[in-house]
């Protein structure tokens, strides 16, 4: 029997196997733990992350509002530094609640994947 992490783990990989980031379209992680979220551009040629962003600070809002917040943030920091389209990644985690969130407010933010 596996557990979660293993079987969030194994997903992971897998989608890592499809999806890698360039320099004219990075890769957008995004890392959910039970407290914080936290969202990385990264250029998989060179191994450099590009943009990062977190919910650390922002503990008084529900979690929801916090990945929000975050993906807001993620997509103005990209703009400023020139990234319009992202590939985004999952991180082996449902596209569901906090990641979802995330994503819809990058996009709302002006990032196009």
């Amino acid at each position: 029997m596996t557990s979660k992490i293993e079987r969030r783990v194994k997903i992971k990989f897998r989608v890592r196997s499809k999806i890698s980031g360039t320099a004219e379209r990075p890769r957008m992680s995004v890392f959910r733990s039970n407290k914080q979220i936290y969202v990385q551009i990264i250029n998989d040629l060179t191994g450099t992350t590009l943009v990062s962003a977190s919910s650390l600070g922002m503990e008084t809002c529900p979690k929801k509002e916090q990945a929000a917040k975050v993906g807001e943030l993620a997509a103005k920091k990209a703009l400023e530094a020139g990234i319009t389209t992202v590939v985004f990644d999952r991180n082996g985690y449902l596209y569901h609640g906090r990641v979802k969130e995330v994503a819809d407010a990058a996009r709302n933010g002006g990032l196009k994947f």
